[in-house]
């Protein structure tokens, strides 16, 4: 049987987000924009889902849009957000997922400057650095929350109190640490939050966006009607409402993590690098073994029924997969021989001596 050690790029669906998703596919299948009682119906359980979703963001039902992913939820809020604002100068970091910079390049398109700020060696954004970034023209500051590479956990309040002082938009990608790090403390400060279902045993396809209801956002698609107007196509109910399911019922035990990556660590030979940050989410972890390339690591412990990953899985076909290694100072020949795994509920102590067996032998 496989080991499964990729939760950071999706989890597989828990029991109740599948039941759930298949009994309102069953039960509930409306257009949720229909006037008629099939179509109400749908709206209800969406609504109910909306709820659930922002009260565990803590922020208004008002600001919280449905999307088909993180991508797209990442995407909408940094070119709303920047569409909202008099500025031209949008900041973020080297490190951030392909969407934010995909968001970046559009932007950069259409006339505005970006600036990407380098991580420390610790993986924490240099404070200073984001300072002397911001100009009179500055209008948003998009940085994730738990980098997906390596885990860092950047000091939101810290970046929020910096964008306040100059009256800069703020958006936060929550896609790894939503229901795994509080957000409460920040999320009522900040002008957009992303999240995705599929990271907490929801379904695929499913994200959302809290965008600050009391901005004046223009859609980016003029005429589109879902959704505050903000993006077009009918909504996916059931997998909506198995995201809502999926957020009740998940649980994320950092302390078990936390033994596992100890575990991990005094497994581990000297040739084998583990990549530590100042803050990190204990799940996710970074390595390295010297002279070997991070893709040729993956297919081996592959042949052994271990499954890993090189970084982000939307960076399988580019060398983009490695940029949170290389924001933090490392070489690009050194970063070629990067590799993550990332832990879950069902990973066992068993499975780490396993891996790290089977690591000795590649």
């Amino acid at each position: 049987m496989a080991i499964y050690l990729d939760y950071a790029a999706t989890t597989p669906m828990t029991e109740t987000a599948i039941n759930t998703y298949s009994e309102i596919a069953r039960n509930v299948y409306g257009n949720s924009a229909s006037l008629h009682d099939a179509g109400g119906k749908a709206s209800f359980y969406i609504e109910q889902a909306r709820k659930i979703i922002a009260e565990k963001l803590d922020v208004h039902t008002d600001g919280v849009v449905f999307t088909g992913s993180g991508t797209e939820g990442n995407i909408l809020a940094i070119l709303s957000l920047a569409r909202a604002h008099k500025g031209t100068h949008l900041i973020t970091t080297i490190a951030e997922h392909t969407s934010v910079h995909a968001a970046m390049a559009t932007a950069q398109n259409a006339g505005y400057s970006i600036t990407k700020v380098p991580l420390q060696s610790n993986g924490i954004v240099n404070l200073e650095h984001l300072r002397a970034a911001i100009g009179p023209e500055t209008s948003v500051i998009s940085i994730q929350h738990v980098n997906s590479e390596i885990g860092a956990i950047q000091p939101i309040l810290q970046i929020i109190a910096l964008a306040k002082k100059h009256n800069i938009f703020v958006h936060v990608d929550c896609v790894q640490s939503f229901c795994k790090l509080p957000i409460a403390p920040f999320s009522c400060d900040v002008d957009a939050i992303t999240v995705s279902a599929h990271k907490i045993g929801g379904p695929k396809g499913c994200g959302a966006v809290y965008i600050n209801p009391k901005l004046v956002v223009a859609p980016l698609i003029p005429g589109v009607t879902h959704e505050r107007g903000l993006r077009g196509g009918t909504l996916d109910t059931p997998a909506i409402v198995a995201f809502a399911a999926a957020v009740t019922t998940f649980h994320d035990d950092a302390s078990y993590y936390q033994f596992l990556r100890d575990e991990l660590k005094q497994l581990l030979p000297p040739t084998i690098h583990l990549v530590n940050c100042e803050q990190q989410l204990p799940s996710i972890c970074g390595l390295l073994i010297e002279k070997l390339e991070g893709q040729y690591v993956l297919m081996k412990l592959n042949e052994a029924g271990i499954h890993i990953s090189t970084g982000s899985a939307c960076d399988i076909h580019s060398e983009t997969g490695i940029k949170a290694i290389l924001a933090i100072g490392y070489s690009l020949d050194r970063a070629r021989c990067f590799f993550r795994i990332s832990f879950g509920p069902s990973t066992t102590k068993e499975e780490i001596h396993l891996l790290v067996h089977t690591l000795k032998q590649v």
